[in-house]
């Protein structure tokens, strides 16, 4: 995650790790790079779920809403796919 607090699309980003749980340092591993105020570098959320999946999802495009859709949308197929192995 690298975003800048100072520019809007960053504000996705901080609302974002604001809505992760209290335990969320200790089941995941959590990288957030804040960028300098004067940085134009785009504002980028990488995740990777435990089947290995990939995500790198553009926060300068994706409203929080959106964002939260897409990474919701995959945790629950990770869910069934436990719930039907019985995991």
């Amino acid at each position: 995650m690298a975003f800048n607090p100072f520019r809007r699309p960053g504000r996705t980003c901080k609302i974002f790790l604001a809505q992760l749980p209290p335990n969320a340092r200790q089941t995941m591993k959590i990288n957030a790079k804040v960028l300098a105020k004067s940085s134009r570098e785009p504002s980028l959320l990488k995740l990777k779920f435990k089947d290995g999946k990939e995500m790198q999802l553009d926060t300068e495009k994706l409203s929080l809403k959106d964002l939260m859709e897409e990474v919701d949308r995959h945790s629950r197929i990770l869910k069934r796919q436990a719930d039907l192995t019985g995991n």
